[in-house]
């Protein structure tokens, strides 16, 4: 199979259900694209990138036409439109951020070809560039550090003289967003910083909260 992800997709449906007992206790393996066309099969930690349910949410008025969450085509697309339209990467980073495409089918040296969900450029006060990855996930689908750290590879290949800020999200309501900026250290992707985001009308944002906010 040339295409990376129909292998993956192969290795979660046919793989995936039995990989813990084929592997240690708190080990899983895992496919890696070592090349066009070649893959590693890897021994990790079990790691998991999941919401943390007790993490306050924000209240952010919505800004996504409703004409786009009418005609949304899938969790994903729905996602990404609504992290763009609400500029979420822009307040969850607190620096400017633009979209510069999406569904990226590309490839990495030494790892063969990747598709990224989207990629955003971006610049802070002091003329820092950036270069943002984004991995979007809806519905039960699960974030996939494999992906993070293709993504992250890309990223230092194509860009090397931007600052690479990796990001996932994930609807955890239809309209509650999970916002995680990522980095890989040691091997292993570790979370950097995680929001929640709750898309909502103006009115649903009383006084009394906004005061709230001041003091976080």
């Amino acid at each position: 199979m040339e295409d990376q992800a129909e292998f993956i997709r192969w290795w979660e449906e046919s793989v995936t259900p039995n990989r813990h007992s084929l592997a240690p206790e708190e080990l899983e393996w895992v496919i890696e694209g070592a090349g066009r066309a070649r893959y590693v099969f890897k021994l990790v930690r079990i790691n998991r990138i999941q919401p943390n349910a007790d993490l306050v949410m924000v209240k952010i008025p919505d800004s996504t036409p409703e004409i786009v969450s009418a005609y949304a085509l899938s969790d994903e697309q729905a996602l990404l439109a609504k992290v763009r339209y609400n500029r979420l990467i822009d307040v969850f980073l607190g620096i400017t951020c633009f979209s510069l495409q999406s569904h990226l089918r590309t490839t990495v040296t030494d790892i063969g070809q990747i598709e990224i969900d989207e990629v955003y450029a971006g610049i802070d006060s002091h003329g820092r560039q950036f270069i943002l990855p984004v991995q979007a996930k809806g519905g039960t689908d699960q974030l996939a550090v494999v992906q993070t750290k293709q993504d992250i590879a890309w990223c230092n290949e194509k860009f090397p003289a931007l600052i690479v800020r990796a990001i996932s999200t994930q609807f955890m309501t239809e309209q509650l967003i999970a916002m995680f900026e990522l980095t890989v250290a040691d091997d292993e992707v570790k979370i950097v910083d995680e929001k929640h985001y709750q898309l909502v009308t103006a009115d649903q944002i009383p006084p009394d909260l906004l005061r709230s906010y001041r003091n976080r």
